[in-house]
């Protein structure tokens, strides 16, 4: 196989692998291709609730032809006994000649022993290659393996100067259709949407997605360190029917919560409010990748000072209200430039009426309070 080909048969394997977000938490989403003689043999991504991997899937797709073929794997095959046998032993009985790595798997079970299970039974292994998209599109799984946290995107969305609502508290809808649909396809390719008391009280959201013929559903997680919160609204009543998991402080009475059907995760307090760190722990500790924020704005204000936003994404809507109306964020204590989180901008593009513009972490930023 020549580089271009390796490229173009790897980039398909990770837009396999993209259809599991969301779907497939605690495992990584793993897309596979099996190719012959430049011909597309096999395909498989990882299936929803992480097994089958995709790996064993591309093989089955393949059967025989698998023989002698090379596989394009976007992370490193699994080598220890699982629920499932060993994804590395699969290909080995299968006969391929060829694997094709983007990227490593960290996890102590595998960490290189994958690659070397292959390489010692004559398999030519190459690594690296769409290593960068694959660090991206595995960020969640690989975040709760190395620092114990999922992967945060935190979705904001007002007015072009930076509001959420009137002084009277109106906020539907400020952004139009095509960018709510957007925020539902988002959430679908999230294991967890997250907001805390206030939007739960203002809103009374769902946090479901609609609209888009979708059955799978996401964790519905509410953040509130007393949980003085009726359990009365959306979220409560669908509790037994969609996972509503409340993450709190130890003083909460969630007994009528719990009743419904809710899951409680107690979590530590700091400075009168849930730790974020302490809740990104509880949610990685349930197998959490991947986490989608709504909101408001102090859960949104508390995650950005912790350091704990990777992914921002803004919805901004022609309109103006004013510094009477909400912002999108609430105080955070910053009183020099300097300390404020900085982000990378990822893309700008409109979605209907709206902007919707992406940002990443920077890398070298860290908590800035401890800066």
């Amino acid at each position: 196989m020549t580089q271009s080909q390796d490229d173009r048969f790897m980039a398909l394997a990770l837009m396999l692998g993209r259809r599991g977000m969301g779907r497939v938490w605690p495992n990584p989403a793993v897309g596979c291709v099996i190719v012959k003689e430049g011909r597309i043999v096999g395909r498989g991504w990882t299936a929803d609730g992480g097994r089958p991997h995709a790996e064993t899937r591309a093989l089955a797709h393949a059967g025989p032809a698998a023989q002698g073929a090379t596989a394009y794997v976007t992370l490193e095959p699994c080598a220890h006994q699982g629920q499932t046998p060993p994804c590395s032993q699969a290909l080995i009985d299968a006969g391929v000649a060829r694997v094709v790595v983007a990227t490593g798997d960290p996890d102590a079970r595998v960490a290189g022993r994958g690659i070397a299970m292959l390489r010692d039974a004559g398999i030519v292994v190459d690594c690296g290659v769409g290593e960068a998209e694959s660090l991206r599109d595995h960020a969640g799984f690989l975040l709760r393996t190395k620092e114990n946290r999922p992967f945060v995107t935190l979705k904001m969305a007002g007015t072009l100067d930076g509001r959420i609502a009137t002084a009277t508290g109106e906020s539907q809808w400020i952004t139009g259709p095509e960018a709510r649909r957007d925020v539902h396809m988002r959430r679908a390719r999230h294991d967890a949407v997250m907001v805390g008391a206030g939007t739960v009280r203002a809103d009374d959201p769902s946090l479901t997605v609609r609209g888009l013929g979708i059955n799978h559903q996401s964790v519905r997680v509410v953040v509130s360190r007393a949980m003085k919160i009726p359990a009365t609204g959306n979220l409560a009543q669908t509790a037994h029917q969609i996972p509503v998991w409340l993450c709190h402080g130890a003083e909460a009475d969630v007994t009528d919560w719990t009743a419904k059907g809710a899951q409680s995760l107690p979590c530590a307090t700091a400075s009168g409010q849930v730790d974020p760190a302490s809740v990104m722990e509880a949610l990685a500790a349930q197998g959490v990748t991947r986490v989608f924020c709504e909101g408001g704005g102090m859960l949104a204000a508390s995650l950005l000072n912790a350091g704990l936003v990777d992914q921002l994404i803004v919805y901004s809507a022609g309109a103006a209200i004013g510094a009477e109306g909400t912002p999108m964020l609430a105080a955070m204590g910053i009183d020099r430039l300097a300390s404020a989180p900085r982000f990378v901008l990822e893309s700008v593009r409109a979605v209907g009426q709206d902007i919707c513009h992406i940002w990443s972490r920077k890398p070298e930023v860290q908590r800035h309070k401890n800066a």
